[in-house]
């Protein structure tokens, strides 16, 4: 024990003396969004918590320049914590603050209107450069230096000062931006995050580290197995490969194919270059090696794990092994929602061997670590063909001692249970109606793989357009206190990620078969299609926009971000509950709205029109 208590000090130490790369460009000027190097003992996030119902928050946005010409971007509180965790109760007011402090003249990809997979260096993507009629910010304006947040999981109403990420743009040196609005007081108790939602852009800002985590505190009161544990936060993040031209540590590795972004193409083996590196609350695992961040842990004591997937475009497959084995997990939550609140009558416990989590996703689970430690891995991650590599990697080194510190933060001894909730179980609802939307791209040229790629996602029956920043009329109109069931079909041959902002769903069937699967979500993998069967790959997900608080106009979207900023996004619009309906707004029996989505994809032609005008006088320029 003794020499385990030395080894953590000498860990410790290090970390707090060796330079980040940040630092090393530049020592006399502090890098403002520092990280540590590998192999670094793991700290818990800066929490913030609610006093008297009122949470007031002040994030400051800076950015920094790294000598292998990547970009850092964080969010720093008053006090100078990097990304703390927002902790909140039901009902309570949130005020938060945003300034953006970085640099007005900051040299990023020039904005335009391309829905491209490729270089964002060398190729434009779809956004908007000019001031947006009744935008909520900065004129609406997405673009390199411009930044917004989104909460990501709450219902929390999608209108400026809240939610809206539509046309909130917090340009550099503005007075800084007030979100004000309030956790729905029957906001299941769990793990959120909040991160950059500025289209076009939301890739590099996210891969950059802009992400924190928030927390509705209370998930002992709905399950009461949990009262009384501490509580650590994981935020799982990834980033630019710190050595890309290193050889693999393994000699049989398949060859580096890289894609039009130029990260490594998927082996479909769980080897080779991953596309990005991971990192543990900043604390990098970087190819090839994959020295693992070290945690502390304190011998056989049980704590709440909350692992939050805060990639811009890397899935995790999530493991825990002791002497070589893997564990099983008894999963409490997902996607922020206590699996008390599923269909199941047991315990509100799902144990599980591994832990899936597309980006975007969240898994809390209990952990009780051996006294001869254990190892968090992610296993691979079969993206399809056209999709990025996600091999098997460390993550973290559990190291299991007496004397480790203790956590700041632990969940009530003695909860008050929560009520049960007012509404019918999601999956007892019979939907109003079914919709099918798909996922799809196109390559500029087909016979080259590498060529700029156009995302979509579309309503079965219309022809796939890139989503229309400027539009703003939604693809889909629900009405308020609807339950749906949406058929998603992805016609690529990568993996996607479904993603609505404001509310969360349930699966209902998977390949056209039945799910057994009555957990609550936000985001769900799409399978690729192999590009023979006749039948696409999809699910059927119970859409719940029964909330009082979510009339508005919101996105979805698949959540790889570089697919997102491509164009892979619609909008549905939730009016209020609805009595008659008004023959504009009748739709037909696939649920679609025509008028809507006939003016929808004018809108959409008209832009990319403007853009293939651009690209065509960009190029008479060259």
């Amino acid at each position: 024990m003794r020499a385990l208590g030395l080894f953590l000090a000498a860990v410790f130490i290090l970390s707090a003396l060796a330079p980040s790369r940040g630092h090393a460009q530049a020592r006399n000027t502090p890098d403002p969004c520092p990280r540590p190097p590998a192999g670094s003992i793991v700290t818990e996030p800066t929490d913030l918590r609610s006093q008297n119902a009122v949470l007031r928050v002040s994030l400051t946005y800076r950015q920094s320049k790294q000598p292998n010409g990547s970009t850092r971007y964080c969010y720093l509180a008053e006090d100078g914590s990097q990304a703390p965790t927002l902790r909140v109760k039901p009902g309570d007011l949130v005020i938060l603050s945003l300034k953006n402090d970085i640099a007005s003249d900051t040299h990023e990809p020039a904005a335009s209107t391309a829905p491209v997979k490729n270089n964002p260096a060398a190729q434009p993507i779809m956004t908007h450069a000019g001031p947006m009629p009744e935008a909520c910010a900065g004129g609406g304006v997405m673009s390199a230096t411009a930044t917004n947040l989104h909460f990501h999981g709450l219902t929390v109403p999608a209108t400026c000062h809240q939610d809206e990420v539509l046309t909130t743009s917090v340009l550099p040196g503005a007075t800084p931006f007030e979100y004000r609005f309030r956790i729905p007081a029957n906001q299941p108790p769990g793990l959120y995050w909040y991160h950059p939602h500025m289209h076009g852009f939301s890739k590099v800002q996210v891969l950059g580290g802009a992400s924190g985590a928030l927390i509705v505190e209370g998930i002992e009161r709905a399950n009461p197995e949990l009262a009384g544990l501490p509580e650590r936060v994981f935020i799982i993040r990834d980033q630019d490969l710190l050595n890309p031209d290193a050889a693999p540590s393994d000699s049989s590795a398949p060859t580096v194919l890289l894609d039009a972004d130029g990260d490594a193409r998927n082996t479909g083996d769980g080897t080779g270059q991953p596309a990005k590196d991971l990192s543990l609350n900043f604390v990098p695992v970087p190819y090839p090696n994959y020295e693992p961040a070290i945690v502390p842990i304190k011998t056989g004591e049980k704590q709440l794990f909350r692992i939050l997937n805060a990639s811009a475009i890397t899935y995790l497959n999530l493991q825990i092994l002791t002497n070589s084995r893997p564990q099983w997990l008894p999963v409490v939550a997902l996607d922020g929602v206590p699996l008390t609140y599923s269909g199941h009558t047991g315990n509100g416990i799902l144990w599980q061997s591994h832990v899936g989590l597309p980006p975007g996703g969240r898994a809390e689970f209990v952990f009780r670590v051996p006294e001869s430690g254990a190892t968090l891995i992610t296993h691979s991650v079969n993206t399809g063909s056209g999709g990025e590599n996600d091999p098997v990697r460390s993550i973290a080194k559990f190291v299991s001692s007496l004397s480790a510190p203790d956590l700041h933060s632990r969940l009530a001894a003695a909860p008050e249970p929560l009520p049960p909730p007012a509404l019918p179980w999601l999956g007892s609802v019979t939907p109003v109606r079914t919709r099918k939307l798909y996922f799809s791209e196109t390559l500029q040229d087909p016979k080259d793989p590498n060529s700029p790629t156009t995302f979509y996602v579309t309503v079965d029956g219309e022809q796939p357009v890139p989503f229309e920043p400027t539009s703003t009329v939604p693809n889909l109109v629900v009405h308020q206190g609807d339950v749906e069931d949406w058929i998603i079909e992805n016609r690529s041959l990568e993996l996607h990620a479904f993603h609505i902002h404001q509310i969360h769903f349930l699966l209902v069937e998977r390949f056209d078969a039945p799910a057994n699967e009555p957990f609550l979500r936000d985001t769900i993998n799409i399978p690729f299609w192999d590009g023979k069967t006749a039948k696409y790959p999809s699910v059927k997900l119970r859409m719940d926009f029964r909330a009082p608080g979510i009339v508005g106009t919101f996105p979805y979207h698949c959540h790889l971000l570089e697919h997102e900023d491509g164009g892979m996004m619609g909008l549905v619009r939730v009016e209020p509950a609805q009595t008659t309906q008004s023959a504009p707004d009748r739709q037909d029996k696939s649920g679609r709205n025509p008028h809507a989505s006939a003016t929808a994809a004018a809108e959409r032609s008209a832009g990319v029109a403007r853009w293939s005008a651009n690209q065509s006088h960009q190029n008479e320029k060259r």
